[in-house]
């Protein structure tokens, strides 16, 4: 069995334009194949590890291919469009482990200085990894085992390796036809995205402790964050599914901080550098590094819900970007801290035990299932959709 061995630290590698090769009149254009995809709110390309050059050279080709590094800060030379969550590449690989059908890694393209950040995972593009490795031929034929339900329907389910976190997750999805292939036509409608799919029901496995090995890196479900000014903020430091350094927009000391939204962070910058500033400091007590902007990112948590059909509400920065829904990591980070007791999640939902967590984010909900037993994370659990855009070469 061929392997694809997890990565042991988290890699970020800046690009400057000079390094990159951009297409001209004089240099002839290379190509692999790509396909182009769509999972949950992100998008981005899909791609075998067969196809690419070491991963040593990977700096050379991704940055590219998605468009970057673009001091305009659009990605218009490429497949990205200048937004954290649509310049995201997965790559698939063989698997390295027994217990699974497939490897993943992550890659998160820097939009203006074209860096490779494989920190951590997007639970969003992650949804793609069972479909598009069922399509391409990557599972092996003791892997494509289907089951059917009482409808007629038939269902694939794929266990895979994300490199970055070095944790299992599984998508359970429909297929049909002759071959079996994925079906992304259905009747799940997703908050962020327009019409209906089928759903990618995802499980990740004992998500706890992705970068830090720990639920509360610190131990403690709540700490004090001191920041350079003398200002004092308290914050949650979790670790789930990826890292996230969760307060309150009370804390913030903003008198519109109920109405805050993604434009409105954006169009405040001392509040971003604020935020910036609370994130680096969280790292730094989480043991992380806090120059690494993908991991842990920064999630503000909003002290009332404005929905009797939503639990909790947030507002995340991934990327130095406002998000205009939710990594979904971070939701499935933050259903599971509203579940240890103590934590600024837990104390905003009343302290209450609830098998699922209906999450608010500016453009809709999400719902996260956790199972907890004998006060260990088993796992969490979430529907998404995604579909497959386009197949064919991408050029650098």
């Amino acid at each position: 069995m061929a392997t694809c061995k997890p990565l042991s630290r988290p890699i970020i590698r800046s690009v400057r334009l000079s390094q990159t090769r951009l297409m001209t009149t004089s240099t002839p254009a290379s190509s692999f194949p790509a396909w182009f995809a769509r999972g949950g709110t992100s998008n981005g390309l899909v791609i075998h590890r067969k196809d690419l050059p070491p991963e040593s050279q990977w700096h050379k080709i991704l940055p590219p291919v998605m468009g970057s590094p673009d001091p305009y800060g659009r990605q218009l030379n490429g497949m990205g469009s200048g937004i954290s969550s649509t310049s995201k590449i997965v790559i698939l690989g063989s698997p390295s482990r027994e217990d699974v059908d497939v490897d993943f890694t992550f890659v998160q393209v820097g939009i203006r200085d074209g860096s490779l950040d494989m920190a951590g995972n997007c639970g969003n593009m992650s949804s793609l990894v069972g479909p598009a490795a069922w399509d391409s031929g990557l599972l092996s034929a003791q892997a494509k085992a289907v089951e059917q339900d009482e409808n007629g329907l038939q269902w694939a389910t794929v266990r895979f390796l994300n490199t970055n976190t070095n944790k299992v997750m599984s998508s359970k999805f429909q297929v049909e036809g002759e071959p079996l292939k994925y079906a992304h036509q259905g009747e799940y409608a997703m908050d962020g995205v327009p019409g209906t799919g089928s759903k990618v029901i995802m499980s990740f496995i004992d998500p706890a402790g992705a970068k830090t090995g720990k639920a509360l890196p610190t131990g403690n479900p709540v700490d004090v964050l001191q920041l350079q000014d003398g200002t004092k903020i308290k914050a949650s430091l979790v670790d789930v599914g990826n890292p996230g350094v969760f307060i309150t927009t009370e804390s913030l000391g903003l008198a519109d901080h109920m109405s805050l939204t993604p434009a409105i962070v954006e169009s405040n910058p001392e509040l971003k550098k604020k935020l910036g500033e609370i994130r680096r400091a969280g790292a730094s007590l989480m043991g992380l590094d806090p120059n690494t902007e993908s991991v842990p990112k920064i999630v503000l948590l909003f002290p009332s819900s404005d929905s009797p059909d939503v639990d909790i509400r947030c507002l995340t920065l991934s990327m130095g970007q406002a998000h205009k829904a939710v990594p979904l990591t971070l939701a499935l980070c933050l259903g599971a801290a509203s579940q240890i007791k103590g934590t600024l999640a837990s104390d905003l939902i009343g302290g209450q035990s609830k098998e699922t967590v209906s999450i608010g984010h500016p453009s809709g909900k999400v719902d996260i299932g956790t199972v907890i037993r004998d006060g260990k994370i088993e796992s969490a659990q979430l529907l998404r959709t995604a579909r497959v855009l386009m197949k064919g070469d991408v050029y650098y």
